[in-house]
């Protein structure tokens, strides 16, 4: 069974950074597609990025491109999602989750393991 660890939220003034990350156990980490997801109050849960098992393909929602990067490190098992030009709009509970098949989608309902979620509050 796969387990997914997500670190690094916390609060931060608009215009600011952060990264999160997210730690696998169990499963063929290196074969997955990872992703990230937010989801505000009140609101659905959204795509935020994608990258795929060997880190060679990208996408990004159009809300946070140029401004958001994930990456992933097959070694450490580890994804990162590095958030710059933080803005209020960002703030939500951030999830990583891993596809299986490998498939970069932009789907959360593709996605077969999902972590806890870790808060980003940006302030005004």
């Amino acid at each position: 069974q796969v387990q997914l660890v997500e670190y690094g939220g916390g609060s931060v003034q608009a215009g600011g950074s952060l990264r999160l990350s997210c730690t696998a156990s169990g499963g063929t980490f290196s074969q997955y597609a990872m992703g990230w997801f937010r989801q505000a109050p009140g609101k659905e849960r959204e795509f935020v990025a994608t990258i795929n098992a060997n880190g060679g393909f990208t996408s990004y929602a159009d809300s946070v491109k140029g401004r958001f990067t994930i990456s992933r490190d097959n070694a450490k098992m580890t994804s990162s999602l590095h958030m710059n030009s933080l803005k209020p709009e960002d703030t939500a509970l951030y999830y990583c989750a891993a596809e299986a098949n490998g498939l970069p989608t932009t789907s959360s309902r593709m996605y077969d393991y999902w972590g806890q979620g870790t808060q980003v509050t940006v302030s005004s």
